[in-house]
């Protein structure tokens, strides 16, 4: 029984580590936090961009969901574990297989590989703080939903994609 429920809680820390960096991602990198976020809107030199800071963040915190559950609350120890385990998710999928950051395959297989890897593309579209669309870094919405939602924002906004695309 012990073996489900920890498996439970890992299942619903990753769940619920895509919720909570969907709203990170739409309401403070995209809002307060843009300071950081913004190096990965623009073409940056080296491995690194200031927006991997929020990595580093992430990365304390889940730290500190072991160091807190290996001293008696052992449940976020495997909440520690979720996060962890969502943050080498991010690393294949965001930064390997959408950002080729890291050595990966030409081209995304399967139609929900493809799916992610063109909605953020679209996400990346807009290149400002406004406008952009799909947040999620596992998970993404249908891709003409996306394709519309954009549309309609650059519209909004006096814009059209193909001058945003353009500057």
């Amino acid at each position: 029984m012990t073996l489900l429920v920890n498996s439970a809680i890992v299942l619903g820390s990753i769940i619920g580590m895509e919720i909570f960096a969907w709203a990170i991602h739409k309401y403070v990198m995209h809002g307060p936090g843009w300071g950081w976020h913004e190096s990965h809107h623009t073409e940056t030199d080296g491995l690194f961009e200031k927006n991997d800071l929020y990595a580093v963040v992430f990365s304390f915190i889940a730290a500190g969901f072991f160091i807190v559950g290996s001293m008696g609350l052992t449940w976020l120890w495997y909440v520690g574990l979720g996060l962890t385990i969502y943050g080498i998710l991010y690393a294949i999928v965001h930064d390997g297989l959408v950002h080729r950051r890291l050595p990966f395959p030409r081209k995304a297989r399967g139609r929900y590989m493809k799916r992610l890897v063109q909605a953020h593309r679209l996400h990346h579209a807009a290149h400002t703080k406004k406008g952009c669309v799909s947040f999620g870094f596992i998970w993404a919405e249908d891709v003409r939903t996306l394709k519309e939602e954009l549309k309609n924002n650059m519209a909004a906004q006096g814009r059209s994609l193909q001058s945003d695309q353009a500057e």
